[in-house]
């Protein structure tokens, strides 16, 4: 499997966007997977062999897998992992060097725990569980069932919450609330899904979550969310069914963004966003009416100039006005 730059005569590679179609006579792949629109557009005369799909792009996916799959290490425990007595493994699992797995923490079966990653007291996750170097777990929070956490993630950090006190110092405020990562959910490398005040955080089932993500305390994230990195979730933020937030999005807590909207990249929103609704800018609004206000923006100095010339002439037009009302009237006395 390769892409169309790179795709030789053994390759198959995939085209899933028309956009790219002029690629297709360079490339030197052996075959491509495309769908029935790339046919039509080539009018049934493709310059190599093509595998038809429904969905290309998920069909190379698959394909890839068939071709690699990621080294397991072998089920067993490294002996220098430092496990509670009363934390409790299920089978199969591989627990590598420097794990720690604190007091009546509760691991399913054929666990994947790669050296380094920490599991504090109390938390409880699901079978086929896969973490990476350095990924934390913090106390009591719940993962579910085929999870995986790349490297560096932190589940359950503490909520940022803090009581300005009268002389201006702050109280921290005691972040009791866990973290709830429900069955399929993949947080990539250095983001943190942060503990709720009271209450609760939770990830919903299917939520893919991209690197350096901060989702806050008392947030929700819903079944089958898309969060690109560098975006941020301030607390107590709602997303609901297949929400995409581009990257470096930022909410800015206490809203709602309803099923199926969709966030452009560095979007700002401050408000709820309706169901099925695109928006894009700081601060959001309307991606249409967006896109139209980014072209305008570049012709704003020479707009400006332009607006200057016209008010000037109209004042001279004016001036002239008024100086020929007094020549009239001088000449009717």
């Amino acid at each position: 499997m390769a892409g169309l730059e790179t795709a030789g005569p053994e390759d198959v590679t995939f085209l899933a966007n028309l956009k790219y179609a002029p690629r297709v006579r360079e490339t030197k792949a052996g075959a491509i997977i495309v769908d029935e629109e790339f046919l039509r557009h080539w009018g049934g005369d493709a310059p190599l062999p093509c595998l038809v799909s429904a969905n290309p792009y998920l069909d190379f996916a698959r394909a890839v897998g068939l071709f690699y799959e990621a080294p397991r290490p072998a089920a067993g425990i490294h002996p220098t992992a430092v496990i509670a007595a009363d934390a409790a493994i299920g089978e199969n699992a591989s627990i590598g060097a420097y794990v720690v797995i604190g007091p009546r923490a509760r691991i399913g079966r054929n666990a994947v725990l790669h050296p380094h990653v920490t599991i504090y007291e109390g938390a409880e996750i699901g079978d086929d569980f896969v973490a990476h170097s350095q990924a934390s777990v913090r106390e009591y929070c719940r993962i579910g069932d085929r999870v995986i956490l790349q490297n560096g993630v932190v589940v359950g950090g503490d909520g940022f919450g803090f009581a300005k006190r009268a002389d201006g110092t702050h109280e921290k405020i005691p972040q009791s609330g866990p973290t709830i990562i429900e069955d399929d959910v993949e947080i990539q490398s250095l983001s943190n899904v942060d503990r709720a005040t009271v209450g609760e955080t939770r990830v919903r089932r299917g939520a893919k979550i991209d690197s350096l993500v901060q989702v806050g305390h008392a947030c929700e994230v819903g079944e089958d969310n898309i969060i690109c990195s560098q975006a941020g979730l301030a607390g107590s933020t709602r997303l609901e069914k297949n929400v995409l937030l581009a990257g470096q999005a930022g909410l800015s807590g206490h809203l709602t963004i309803h099923e199926g909207a969709i966030v452009y990249a560095q979007g700002g929103v401050g408000g709820d966003v309706a169901a099925g609704t695109v928006v894009a800018g700081s601060p959001a609004f309307e991606a249409a009416i967006w896109r139209r206000a980014v072209t305008a923006f570049p012709k704003l100095p020479e707009m400006l100039r332009q607006l200057r010339q016209m008010e000037k002439r109209v004042a001279e037009l004016e001036a002239a006005a008024r100086r020929g009302q007094v020549q009239e009237t001088k000449e009717n006395q």
